[in-house]
């Protein structure tokens, strides 16, 4: 068990966004966090703010000797910035002696969803924009616990998915889903089809949040870095353009 008054740093590049948080104990009192969005041309700044960004967090804190675990965004999402996270975040915890904790991208998002329907009641289901047309989708109960597992899916085959997946949670009188993600704003017309509701275009909930990365992380075990691995549900673009050219991918 962590300590009640422990201080976690929160961390995740899975998004376009560069999000990360420090937040003390269990009940999650926010110290610092941000998220920053793309720059310039829109790309994401993982690889240029994601390390500057940490260490404003931590110096608000009072300094690495009072970090006591990191939670680090595992994906669904990005691939590169999926690696840009996880290494940096791992790279952390070995040299400060730091125990980690992988926390699931879309859970976090869903307990922003959860935090902004205030219905215990409520479905909320986690949808990330995968680009190639696809999206990341993770149902989430009304207080954002997973009901299934992630998955990789063509927006338009979310409603057959929801019945095929959801199981109870959706059953008969059940609310219908309350949505959230870069991949709900998109394809909110798909959403639409499937019964699925969504928050307005601007709302705060379609962005992850750090104090929900904090807030998971303090629930797990801490544990090596070594054993936080990225969830990927499908090759990245360099792997199918090297396969079909007959090249090896490097490790």
């Amino acid at each position: 068990m962590n300590p009640p008054d422990e201080t976690v740093l929160g961390l995740d590049a899975a998004t376009d966004d560069v999000v990360v948080g420090l937040a003390r104990g269990g009940g999650g009192e926010v110290i610092h966090e941000v998220a920053l969005p793309p720059g310039e041309g829109e790309r994401p700044r993982h690889s240029t703010a994601l390390l500057a960004e940490i260490e404003r967090a931590v110096e608000a804190g009072g300094g690495w000797d009072r970090v006591g675990r990191i939670g680090i965004g595992v994906g669904p999402g990005s691939f590169t910035g999926l690696r840009i996270g996880i290494a940096t975040g791992r790279a952390l915890a070995q040299a400060r002696g730091i125990g980690a904790v992988g926390v699931p991208t879309l859970t976090a998002l869903a307990l922003g969803i959860a935090e902004r329907a205030g219905d215990p009641s409520r479905p909320c289901l986690a949808v990330a924009d995968a680009r190639r047309g696809e999206v990341f989708a993770q149902l989430h109960d009304g207080a954002g616990d997973p009901v299934t597992g992630p998955a990789v899916l063509d927006p338009a085959n979310l409603g057959a998915w929801l019945s095929e997946a959801g199981g109870s949670a959706l059953a008969d009188g059940a609310a219908n889903p309350l949505a959230a993600g870069s991949g709900s704003v998109r394809f909110r017309r798909e959403l639409d089809a499937a019964r699925v509701e969504t928050f307005a275009d601007g709302d705060p909930a379609h962005r992850l949040a750090a104090r929900h990365l904090c807030r998971l992380a303090a629930r797990g075990e801490a544990g090596s870095p070594e054993r936080i691995l990225p969830v990927y549900l499908r090759e990245p673009d360099a792997r199918r353009w090297l396969d079909r050219d007959n090249r090896d991918f490097p490790s």
